[in-house]
């Protein structure tokens, strides 16, 4: 076994985009499982998203969910504001405490899809330099882009997973347009024959296409951050007649990365870019130089559900050999993780509001 001296070590990972469920959904995560969750997969930044049960479009429900936070979360954590389209006054309100805006162009989870007759409205409304994020797909993304060219507002595209879309984007992006993307684990990692075995269990929005893998990792110049999606649901939701979209990735996607590394597909370099550096850059978020994450660069591990911290107790690459794990975490000076246990109380975590 290798000695700790040779660990590599890589900043506290920070993942942009994850739905914890909490408040309103718990039986699926909270925040303190799905911050446990990040801490385990080298993760000790997240910003989770507004669409729970009552969106998070107002000041009130975004501070109610602030002071959940405090008494869960384990890692750093912060919030995006949401909006339908109509609490355009609450915007502003909301944004010293938020690091972004996130609108939902398609249907997914929560069906919060605006309008986009409505769009320019939110985007005038958003008067500042934080980043608009869009869930959105297909020709959608280009008509978002134009808009959001022409009003001068910074924004970013997640989870991409199509040729088409990120296509899209290298254009704008060659034309100097001020826009940045996201792509997931299982958009890089999942292919059509793991959708067609996996069933419910690979569905998410949106959906892996087929012959995307290859274009996505062919053009990773051109995307700025991996984002997890991190997205639990009980099993007995995937197994109902109306199985849910979205998978977990907390846990995972570290591992993940490591083992493309150990491929040859992806740097050292380009990978704390992807997951640290980028992020950190695109959303001003603020990290501490004693927070930092030791893996093993050459243990070999199987991923199974025993191993997971996520509340939702299952993964799409359960059965998957990885090359690469995180064997200890400092999260602010204290160690937090090692080999598999975690040292951490509800509410030694820290919420950041992304406020200046």
């Amino acid at each position: 076994m290798l000695s700790w001296a040779v660990m590599l070590k890589l900043p506290g990972l920070i993942d942009i985009h994850v739905h914890l469920r909490d408040p309103g959904q718990t039986e699926k995560e909270d925040f303190f499982t799905g911050t446990c969750a990040a801490i385990a997969g080298g993760f000790t930044t997240v910003i989770d998203m507004p669409n729970n049960v009552t969106p998070v479009t107002s000041l009130k429900t975004l501070k109610r969910k602030i002071e959940i936070a405090k008494e869960k979360t384990v890692c750093d954590i912060g919030f995006y504001a949401g909006s339908l389209g109509d609490n355009l006054d609450e915007l502003m309100k909301m944004e010293p405490y938020v690091f972004g805006l996130k609108l939902y162009l398609n249907r997914t989870t929560g069906n919060y899809i605006i309008d986009k007759d409505k769009l320019k409205d939110i985007y005038r409304a958003w008067k500042s330099d934080k980043p608009i994020l869009l869930h959105a797909e297909s020709d959608v993304v280009e008509d978002s882009i134009g808009v959001a060219k022409a009003m001068g507002k910074k924004l970013h595209i997640c989870h991409i997973a199509s040729k088409f879309e990120l296509s899209t984007i290298m254009r704008a992006k060659d034309k100097g347009f001020n826009v940045t993307c996201g792509v997931t684990p299982h958009h890089f990692f999942l292919t059509i024959d793991d959708v067609r075995k996996l069933g419910a269990f690979a569905m998410m929005k949106p959906p892996v296409e087929e012959g995307a893998i290859d274009f996505l990792w062919n053009n990773l110049d051109y995307i700025d951050v991996v984002e997890s999606d991190h997205a639990p649901h009980t099993k007995e939701e995937k197994l109902s007649r109306n199985p849910t979209f979205g998978v977990p990735n907390l846990d995972t996607t570290l591992p993940l990365l490591l083992t493309a590394v150990s491929e040859g597909r992806l740097t050292l370099e380009r990978l704390k870019e992807l997951c640290f550096y980028n992020p950190k850059k695109i959303f001003n978020i603020k990290t501490d130089e004693n927070t930092y994450v030791e893996v093993d660069e050459e243990e070999i591990f199987v991923i199974n559900k025993k191993m997971l911290y996520t509340k939702c107790g299952w993964s799409p690459y359960e059965g998957r050999e990885m090359r690469g794990k995180v064997k200890r975490v400092f999260y602010r000076g204290r160690k937090v993780f090692e080999d598999g246990r975690l040292f951490v109380g509800r509410g030694d975590g820290v919420v950041d509001t992304g406020e200046k």
